[in-house]
């Protein structure tokens, strides 16, 4: 059985996954002099962080995946409940991830280690959580969840708005403008 919103779900996790190992790639080679920073790209990769992620991604997974699987599986419900508390927090850790990196810009060079130690946070974090889910939580959800649940599932998750177009098409240009800046290896910019 094809699960559409599992697909999505795979696909906003690849994305995501890009982003981040942009934004380590790019502080790594800060780290190691190859690159000067660029606080404008910086602050627009955590927007993304941001926008998608905790915005559009999370709280889908919560109304409607977490929602159907809670009621189906009880031993699903302790992964559940530790990926509902990484949704809560999320708003927290991108202030702190946003506030070391205004620290950097402020600060310059001085600035690096508190921002490179929360986006080491930041990042380890966020693969625990995609780890999670699709380790522990997917398989659950597979074995659980009937037809009709993830047909409801999935035209819930169809039926949003893609956040690559149409009005929130502010996404897919917030991509472009990050790939255009950001320098190769991470995007297409010098």
């Amino acid at each position: 059985m094809n699960i559409k919103s599992l697909d999505i779900i795979h696909d906003e996790h690849r994305a995501l996954a890009a982003m981040l190992s942009g934004l380590r790639t790019i502080a790594s080679n800060i780290e190691a002099g190859r690159l000067k920073p660029d606080y404008d790209l910086l602050e627009s990769m955590v927007e993304y962080i941001d926008k998608v992620p905790e915005k559009v991604h999370h709280p889908k997974e919560d109304q409607y995946l977490f929602a159907k699987l809670r009621l189906r599986s009880a031993e699903a419900l302790p992964v559940i409940e530790r990926l509902e508390e990484d949704h809560r927090q999320g708003e927290a850790r991108i202030n702190a991830l946003r506030a070391a990196l205004a620290n950097y810009r402020q600060q310059g060079e001085a600035g690096f280690t508190g921002y490179y130690e929360a986006l080491k946070t930041y990042i380890e974090q966020e693969w625990r959580h995609m780890n999670t889910e699709e380790r522990e939580l997917f398989p659950l959800a597979k074995a659980h969840l009937t037809v009709e649940d993830w047909a409801e599932i999935d035209a819930a998750f169809l039926g949003n708005q893609n956040p690559w177009e149409g009005a929130a098409g502010e996404y897919r240009a917030l991509f472009t403008k990050i790939v255009n800046m950001a320098p190769a290896p991470v995007g297409l910019g010098g």
